[in-house]
């Protein structure tokens, strides 16, 4: 059997799964195909669907090189519907839902977006906490990642595709290999083969009854009845924006995101200032270098005293901070901006 053999028509099968404590709160990500491949990685502060969709995108990244089909089993029907429905229409309206609000973790989304481009991907829909094998080891190993940065320590980032070999493709007398469906590693069952619909709309719309995210079938659009879905999975699953900044506000409060420059500068609006309780003004180049130089400085609490909003991209929180140093009292302004929830002004006072 050739080499070349070996490697056609492979298709890689990965469950990919999040997990938030608290929703928002310590959050965890992780794709699985096997006990000896699989990855997962997650954030101090995040949201479960954060964690869907980075599992996906990081399968992706992981997954380019190797030049694959994949088939990914998701029990989110938010990514899937994200992926398959709702991303056309996003995109025309500029990364803006129905309703004219920003689209939630559209940082991911532009991703994963472009992270498909020229993939075969299908995306399978598979009922969480039901007992699929390949589900739940995917969903541990998120949940094992939150619960690492709950505690403060690092997660198990797993072997990644270290180990993985694709399936044997069998081949005929002459040398050219026949068609054989690749092997589903939950059930040891035959997977469809390329370019079959197994259960869930194909991404690259090549299969299946959804729209082509490429816009090539329909306009893309979702009907009142899907944005109708759309509006109520999103009221279910996705926190208020109030949660976000406060979630985002005590992730600032992290050692090790206070220590990450690169994460400081996506948290921080550019135009950031801070008055601080010493009547020192602050840059945000300023702080970052300053946070950067800081060690040892132990972790502060936050209680939140109000949260309260100004207007449709504009959240005020008041807070009291207690830890390392004195209690404080704390205002932090925070702005609604095509990346999200970015901090814009923050000040702090001793409390007397």
């Amino acid at each position: 059997m050739s080499r070349d053999a070996r490697s056609r028509g492979a298709t890689l099968v990965a469950a990919a799964d999040g997990s938030a404590l608290g929703n928002p709160g310590p959050a965890g990500w992780a794709w699985y195909v096997d006990d000896d491949t699989w990855a997962a990685g997650g954030w101090p502060h995040g949201t479960n669907n954060m964690g869907e969709l980075m599992a996906v995108l990081d399968l992706l990244r992981a997954t380019e090189p190797l030049g694959v089909p994949l088939r990914v089993l998701c029990d989110s029907t938010y990514v899937i519907k994200a992926v398959t429905e709702w991303m056309p229409g996003w995109k025309r309206r500029g990364w803006r839902r129905a309703d004219g609000k920003p689209v939630l973790n559209q940082d991911l989304l532009r991703e994963l977006d472009a992270a498909l481009q020229g993939r075969t991907v299908e995306l399978e829909w598979v009922k969480g906490h039901a007992g699929h094998a390949m589900n739940e080891a995917a969903d541990a190993r998120a949940r094992a990642a939150a619960t690492a940065y709950q505690r403060g320590t690092e997660p198990d980032t797993g072997p990644g595709l270290a180990h993985w070999r694709p399936p044997v493709v069998a081949t005929v007398d002459d040398g050219e290999p026949e068609d054989v469906a690749p092997v589903d590693q939950a059930t040891g069952d035959a997977a469809a083969g390329d370019g079959a619909t197994v259960d869930g709309p194909a991404v690259d719309g090549s299969a299946g009854d959804g729209p082509a995210v490429d816009g090539s079938a329909g306009d893309g659009l979702p009907s009142d009845a899907e944005e109708g879905v759309e509006d109520a999975l999103f009221a279910v699953t996705e926190p208020t924006d109030e949660e976000v900044v406060v979630a985002l506000e005590r992730e600032l409060l992290d050692p090790r995101v206070r220590a990450d420059p690169e994460r400081l500068e996506q948290l921080l609006h550019p135009h950031w200032r801070e008055i601080g309780a010493s009547g020192r003004l602050w840059t945000r180049a300023e702080m970052i270098e300053h946070l950067g130089a800081q060690t040892g400085t132990g972790r502060t609490s936050l209680e939140v005293l109000e949260v309260a909003r100004v207007d449709a991209a504009t959240i005020l929180l008041l807070w009291r901070s207690s830890g390392p140093a004195a209690p404080a009292l704390r205002s932090s302004l925070w702005v609604l901006t095509p990346s999200g929830w970015r901090q814009r002004h923050h000040q702090g006072t001793p409390e007397a």
